[in-house]
């Protein structure tokens, strides 16, 4: 989700064609902006009129009198009215834009690639998705509201100014190109720093989400110095880059006052002058200098908007940078209701890079409808990676993959994936229902749900539950048993009955009597489906039709159990020591 540097334009253009259909609040938005400003102008209009009118000339004083305060109240009706208009349409079009990005991030996240998330850390997507998006809007929106309304009120004021006395309002033009030189040099700097704060905030994000998600082994080995030690370190370095950022972005308005200073020094002098020749009254004089003093406030405003808006760009990097992130492959336009669960690999190879070492060579398996084939081996021979080539969670690097004699990259995406039930070890809940997990993408059909949870021998469980199958099962079933949580996921397969399934070490982190409960589930959920088992508890296994031994991405091995055995190879090797560690046992 790393964007390259120098995106600031494209990135903005970006934000515009988000914007695009909502042109008409934008009118209107400016439009009200308009107003405030133009009613900035006003009040030096009044003091010029008071001054040369109302005081000391008696034919003025009477209509001075009304006017002036009615002409004040009036004027700060419509600025009022102006100025809760344009913050209303800009609240709406910045709302709107928001939810617009966020359903783009959250669709990108669903669609991303395997590969995206063993990339990204979840902290860094939650940052992205739930927090950043939430503040460039609202910094890019201030950003934008100031930089019109300020501008504008810039505008009025330095045209009333120019037509009060254009000799010197030249004197004012004179301090702009300084001020644009030292914020353009100003802004290289803060943007970098912003890029690392950001890296930096990500980082910190991430420490807390480990020590949350693994507060039992900080607990029990002690860790909690370790963690604290790691996030104070981390908290210090974000508040060096902090303290970086305020430096480099608070030299702007010291500098634009020092400035402005100067010009209003020169042009006092020059005013004075002026009157002393009767160029100049004193009504203009004071009009001309409460006009210029309006005009500090909102350039000094427009300085300020620097430092926001290199924050706002980096995050709009972040955003844009997970919106552009490319999406699985579509799959062809093959559909396929119900496969008959025929699965073939033909000369299958796989690695994640070139430079890798191969983690798949040369696989060859065709497993035949309802056929169950084991997938046995020492770790990190290639057995998971095997079975994640089949849903398309990644793709061969050479060779092909075939359902019914079809290659897999033919089918529509989603009806391949519709084929495939999968229960692994590291069971997957969301924090929801009974109900609601067993019959996860699909609607929910009640006679179905407990149909399923019966195979998975889980009805006296839900039965003494409170709520029963509308019990919440908590973040990722953490008030449910290892083997409750394990016999749900069992009953999702059961749900959804599609003709493919997988078993991914589904009993390997279970106790006895747990492992009895879920082999009986599975035993059921296996029947009549085309079945891969990965096992390292090769008991589980040994009534498989057909055991395919991997050994560093090569199928050396394959058989029955007994014919495997009897060959005395790496299986036979394996089934000892599980059977001598069994009997120490």
């Amino acid at each position: 989700m790393k964007t390259p540097p120098g995106r600031s334009i494209s990135l903005l253009k970006a934000l515009a064609l988000e914007v695009k259909p909502h042109l008409w609040a934008v009118v209107l938005g400016v439009l009200a902006m308009g107003v405030v400003a133009a009613s900035e102008a006003g009040i030096p209009a009044l003091l010029k009129s008071v001054l040369d009118k109302g005081f000391g000339s008696k034919d003025h004083t009477t209509h001075m009198k009304y006017f002036v305060p009615i002409a004040v109240v009036g004027l700060a009706l419509v600025r009022g009215a102006a100025q809760y208009a344009s913050n209303y349409l800009l609240s709406w079009l910045s709302n709107t834009v928001l939810l617009n990005l966020r359903l783009k991030m959250f669709d990108r996240v669903l669609h991303a690639s395997a590969s995206f998330f063993q990339r990204e850390t979840a902290s860094t997507i939650i940052n992205a998705v739930v927090f950043e998006v939430n503040q460039v809007l609202q910094i890019l929106t201030g950003v934008a509201i100031t930089l019109v309304r300020e501008s504008l009120t810039v505008i009025f004021l330095l045209g009333y100014l120019f037509y009060l006395n254009w000799r010197l309002t030249l004197i004012i033009a004179v301090i702009m190109p300084p001020i644009g030189y030292l914020v353009s040099k100003i802004n290289r700097r803060l943007r970098q720093l912003n890029r690392d704060y950001q890296n930096l905030t990500n980082e910190l994000s991430y420490i807390v989400e480990e020590t949350a998600g693994g507060y039992k082994v900080v607990k029990v080995h002690n860790g909690q110095k370790y963690e604290m030690t790691r996030f104070e370190s981390m908290s210090r370095r974000l508040r060096g880059y902090s303290m970086r950022m305020t430096i480099s972005g608070g030299l702007a308005q010291p500098l634009t006052q020092f400035l402005a200073s100067i010009a209003l020094a020169v042009v006092i002098t020059i005013a004075v002058l002026q009157s002393a020749n009767d160029q100049t009254t004193v009504g203009g004089f004071v009009s001309f200098v409460t006009a210029m003093l309006l005009v500090i406030s909102p350039l000094k405003h427009l300085m300020d908007v620097n430092q926001p808006l290199q924050r706002g760009i980096t995050a709009a990097e972040l955003i844009y940078g997970l919106i552009d992130e490319p999406v699985e492959p579509p799959g062809g336009g093959t559909p396929l209701a119900r496969s008959r669960g025929k699965v073939a690999f033909e000369h299958v190879s796989f690695n994640f890079s070139q430079r890798d070492r191969p983690i798949l060579s040369d696989i060859n398996l065709t497993v035949k409808p309802g056929e169950m084939v084991a997938l046995a081996g020492a770790s990190g021979g290639g057995k998971t990676t095997l079975v994640n080539l089949l849903p398309r969670f990644f793709d061969p690097t050479g060779g092909r993959i075939l359902i019914d004699d079809v290659p897999v990259a033919e089918y529509v995406l989603a009806d391949l994936r519709s084929q495939i039930a999968f229960v692994s070890q590291d069971v997957v809940l969301f924090n929801d229902t009974i109900a609601a997990n067993v019959a996860y993408g699909q609607d929910i059909d009640l006679p179905k749900v407990k149909a399923a949870i019966a195979a998975a021998n889980l009805t006296d469980m839900v039965a003494s539950l409170p709520h029963g199958l509308d019990t919440q099962v908590g973040d990722n079933g953490m008030r449910l048993s290892g083997g409750q949580r394990q016999r749900v996921a069992i009953a999702r397969a059961i749900y959804k009955d599609a003709p493919i399934l997988i078993l991914d070490e589904a009993t390997s982190a279970l106790d006895s009597e747990s492992e009895r409960h879920v082999q009986a589930a599975l035993e059921t959920l296996m029947v009549g489906r085309t079945t891969l088992v990965i096992a390292h508890r090769l008991s589980t296994i040994e009534r498989a039709d057909r055991i395919l031994v991997l050994d560093d991405g090569r199928i050396v091995e394959q058989g029955s159990h007994l014919e495997l055995l009897q060959v005395n190879g790496l299986y036979a090797n394996l089934h000892k020591i599980q059977f001598k560690q069994q009997e120490a046992a």
